[in-house]
């Protein structure tokens, strides 16, 4: 509304000016005033929007040398300076200033202004010092600003600009100041610059340029300071930059500049600041820096600078901070510091120091902050470290330091900020430490101290944060940990201290983190707690904490983050629920009973909510649907009842949604498929009922499927194989029938699948040997599968168990099979199997292979040879067709031989006919041809030698008979 009221005034000023404009210049002339330089400032009033009235005097019936902002000559002719900064004023800056043409200064700064610089501007032949900077202005800097011949001072900083600093500004050769930084200006630093020879100051940082600092730099002999840090500059640091004798500040931060320092740079005798941070510069750190006596700060941080450090502070007078982190620095040297020195901070993080603590360092009797963490000092502390009685900060943190803290560091009665954490320290805190009455923050976690936490501790009434996490603290909390009244975080947890939480500790009522977590301590709560009102996370989890909640925790309304899983509280869970601002609630494997409460649905940036194994009971409250923002709701393990509220289906965020193990009932939740960030489902030990939800298909990250131990019936949907992240699939103990759909071999990813004690039936599909990341087991007992182990689960190469017991399958167990090494549980039971158990499956025990038609071999009875020839259907079926081609051959070769030895024995009788030499001998009414050549040399009659067939008997009759033939 007041920036409508605003414009609307603009507009009507426009409009007004517009119409008295004419009468303005009557009434000016009539009082004898400069009419031009009148008319055109009431001209730049109309243009501009005035909210705060800083142009309200602006007005034709006065003179405009008293008017706001102006400045006049001495004899009140003309205008030489307008100074309206920082009055509110916005709007474009009009063109109309390029009449001001006496104008030596112009102040617009720090205002609302918009739209681009004028180019008119750079008709103002007089101007000195134009001043733009802190507004909203966009477009490129006018090359006509070069024309201002007179310029000294140009600042245009904190801006919009786009485009390229114009070339022409090198014709400024009387310009001393020239600020453009945060312009979002592009391209690179012109060459020209180095035409200002009077150029003091030059700041072009926080820019996009680009390219290399031009050597020409050097023709800037006044300049003193030059910061263009915060850019994307490259190459080199020119060596050309050594002769800007005059330079006091030198900052090059936080570009992408390489190579080594230039040694030139120790020329700069004048040189105060040096900060090239951030870079990408490399090499040992010259030497020659040493001679830059008059250096107060240095900044090479953030580098690839190597080698021992060789800056001595001796030399280095008047410097008072050294900043060199996150380098790869080697080495201190002995005498870093010697008596004298001014040197306050000293920045070595991050490096690749090492050895023992380097004692150079306790020479310097000024220095205040010391920073030597993540590196990798060893050793123990120097037992004289009270030496650096100025120290307020010691950061030792992330080294390999060993021993016991010295009990000279209660000495040193400055220091603030104690940082040891991430070393190998034992033994106790020295109870020394109590005399720093100006300690505010000791982190002493990740390391390996133990003793109980000293009372004197508490005499350290500066304290703000205590962090001991992870040591072997024993004992009690100190009762009068209460007297630390600016306490803000108090982190104690994974240590052995025991015994209750002190009742003093409801007096840190500043306190905003309580951690306690994974020790022995026990008690109650106590009541006190209800002064922490401050308190956002508080962490009890892992004691043996019991007994019902004080209601006057309900009274901590700024809770945030509350985790008191695997205690032995009990009772109710509403005084915690005190709070609308709750992220985390986890009350996880205690006593507690009742409800859940409604109210948690008031806390809407609640994410985790966990409630799982205890006592609670009822209905799962509807409100909780109003959880938007929740992604892990655990609420197995209880006693809940009833239907899962649809309303959960607005919780779109969950990805861990647990209610296993209630009492649970009604239909499967087709709603589920709506929760696209679903990871983990466990619906499992309740009284569900329906099909598998197909919905179920669109979870597309579901991870983890446990709907076992249910009353599910009807088939597994094929949509299942939409879930190719799929891990963990459970469906046992269900009433399921049907095929295990074909689509299971698309979830790739599972490595468990449980789909026993249904009622499923059909074959194996040969498809699940393609899952081949099952690992943990694949369990099809006791359905109703028939058909033959298909050969392809031999791909399942990660299997561990396998169990296909108590089905219908026949056949053989595939030898495949045998390719299992990972396999340690084989169950393959009740069922109808025979034939030869692979030889690798001889380990296992015989309970494995129990109770099927004809199993045999290690570990069961070796087969028989009548076993060994049991074969299946196709086999059998071969071997018949293969019988009985066989036969069929063998009776055609005998019928052949027959057909031969007739022919032969017809043969036989008449040739001796024929010969009349035949010699017969009669025996028994038998008679025998002897003499026939045929008979004895024929290979045909020899080979029919057998009984059925040269047992040629002929009678009498029969011989005449032949004859007579």
């Amino acid at each position: 509304m007041m920036k409508f009221m605003i414009k609307r005034s603009a507009m009507g000023s426009i409009c007004m000016c517009h119409f008295i404009l004419p009468l303005t210049i009557a009434v000016v002339a009539t009082l004898g005033d400069n009419t031009a330089e009148s008319y055109w400032l009431l001209k730049i009033k109309s243009e501009l929007v005035d909210p705060l009235g800083a142009l309200r005097n602006w007005s034709p019936t006065t003179h405009f040398c008293s008017w706001n902002g102006i400045t006049c000559e001495v004899d009140q002719a003309h205008v030489v300076g307008l100074n309206l900064s920082g009055s509110g004023i916005s709007g474009s800056i009009p063109g109309e200033f390029s009449h001001l043409i006496y104008l030596q200064a112009l102040d617009l700064s720090s205002n609302n202004l918009t739209g681009s610089i004028p180019s008119e501007l750079g008709q103002l032949q007089s101007l000195r010092t134009l001043l733009l900077y802190s507004n909203y202005l966009s477009s490129n800097i006018p090359g006509e600003i070069g024309s201002l011949s007179k310029l000294q001072i140009l600042r245009l900083g904190d801006n919009s600009l786009a485009g390229e600093i114009p070339p022409s500004i090198g014709n400024l050769n009387d310009l001393t100041v020239l600020g453009v930084a945060n312009c979002n200006l592009s391209g690179s630093i012109p060459v020209e610059v180095g035409n200002l020879k009077n150029l003091v100051s030059l700041d072009l940082q926080m820019n996009n340029l680009s390219g290399f600092i031009p050597k020409e730099i050097q023709g800037c002999q006044e300049l003193q300071n030059f910061a263009a840090s915060n850019n994307m500059l490259e190459g080199e640091i020119p060596s050309s930059m050594g002769s800007l004798i005059s330079l006091r500040i030198l900052n090059l931060a936080n570009n992408t500049l390489s190579g080594s320092i230039p040694t030139s740079l120790s020329l700069l005798s004048n040189l105060t600041y040096l900060n090239l941070l951030g870079n990408k510069l490399n090499g040992e750190i010259p030497s020659e820096l040493n001679s830059l006596s008059q250096l107060q700060k240095l900044d090479l941080s953030r580098n690839n600078l190597s080698g021992s450090l060789t800056l001595l502070s001796v030399n280095l007078q008047n410097l008072e901070t050294m900043v060199l982190s996150d380098n790869a620095l080697t080495g201190i040297p002995y005498n870093f510091c010697l008596r004298g020195s001014k040197l306050q901070q000293l920045f070595l993080a991050r490096n690749k120091l090492s050895g023992r603590f380097p004692l150079g360092i306790l020479n310097c009797s000024s220095i205040q902050q010391v920073d030597l963490s993540d590196n990798s000092f060893e050793g123990e502390l120097p037992s004289n470290l009270d030496k650096l009685q100025n120290l307020t900060d010691l950061m030792l943190n992330n080294n390999s330091f060993i021993g016991s803290l010295p009990s000279s560091i209660g000495n040193i009665s400055s220091l603030r900020s104690l940082f040891l954490f991430g070393n190998s320290f034992t033994g106790k805190i020295p109870v020394e430490i109590g005399r720093l009455k100006r300690l505010n923050t000791i982190y002493l976690y990740d390391n390996q101290m133990s003793g109980p936490i000293p009372r004197e501790l508490t005499n350290c009434t500066s304290l703000t944060g205590i962090d001991f996490f992870g040591n072997h603290f024993y004992g009690p909390i100190p009762e009068t940990i209460g007297k630390l009244k600016d306490l803000t975080v108090l982190h104690l947890r994974q240590n052995d201290l025991s015994g209750p939480i002190p009742p003093s500790m409801g007096y840190c009522k500043r306190l905003q983190l309580l951690a306690l977590a994974d020790n022995k301590l026990s008690g109650s709560i106590p009541p006190t707690f209800s002064y922490l009102s401050q308190l956002r996370t508080i962490t009890l989890y892992n004691n043996s904490f019991q007994g019902p909640l004080p209601d006057s925790l309900s009274l901590l309304r700024n809770l945030k983050i509350i985790n008191f899983s695997n205690n032995k509280f009990s009772g109710n869970i509403f005084p915690l629920t005190g709070s609308n601002s709750l992220t985390v609630l986890d009350l996880t494997n205690n006593s507690f009973s009742g409800s859940i409460p409604s109210i948690l649905a008031n806390s809407g940036d609640l994410t985790r909510l966990r409630l799982a194994n205890n006592y609670l009971t009822g209905t799962i409250p509807s409100e909780l649907g109003l959880l938007t923002k929740l992604n892990f709701l655990d609420l197995s393990f209880n006693n809940l009842s009833g239907h899962v509220p649809p309303q959960l289906s607005n919780c779109k965020k969950i990805e861990h949604l647990l209610l296993n193990n209630n009492r649970l009932s009604g239909q499967m939740l087709p709603w589920l498929g709506s929760l696209q960030e679903l990871g983990e489902l466990d619906l499992s030990f309740n009284n569900f009922h329906g099909r598998v939800p197909a919905e179920l298909g669109g979870c597309s990250k579901l991870l983890k499927l446990s709907l076992h131990h249910n009353n599910l019936s009807g088939e597994i949907p094929l949509e299942i194989g939409n879930l190719t992240s799929l891990n963990v699939f459970n469906l046992q103990r269900n009433s399921l029938s049907g095929h295990i759909p074909s689509t299971i071999q698309q979830c790739s990813k599972l490595y468990e699948l449980r789909l026993s004690e249904n009622f499923l039936s059909g074959i194996i599909p040969v498809g699940l040997g393609a899952v081949t990341e099952l690992q943990v087991i694949l369990d099809l007992s006791r359905n109703l599968f028939s058909g033959e182990i298909p050969s392809s689960l031999g791909n399942l190469m990660k299997l561990e168990r396998l169990d296909l017991s108590f089905n219908h399958l026949q056949g053989q167990v595939p030898p495949s099979l045998g390719q299992l090494t990972s396999l340690h549980v084989l169950n393959l039971s009740n069922n109808h199997l025979h034939g030869l158990i692979p030889s690798t499956f001889s380990g296992f025990p015989p309970s494995s292979f129990l109770n099927n038609d004809h199993l045999c071999g290690p570990p069961l009875a070796l087969c028989s040879e009548a076993t060994r020839m049991k074969l299946s259907n196709s086999q059998v079926a071969a071997i018949i067709v293969a019988i009985v081609l066989t036969s069929t051959v063998i009776c055609l070769v005998l019928l052949y031989i027959m057909l031969r030895i007739w022919c032969n024995w017809k043969k036989v009788a008449v040739s001796s006919e024929d010969s009349g030499m035949v010699e017969q001998k009669t025996r028994n009414g038998e008679y025998w041809n002897m003499n026939s050549p045929e008979l004895f040399s024929s290979p045909d009659i020899q080979i029919s030698a057998a009984p059925c067939i040269c047992n040629l008997k002929i009678d009498a009759s029969a011989r005449d008979n032949t004859l007579v033939r």
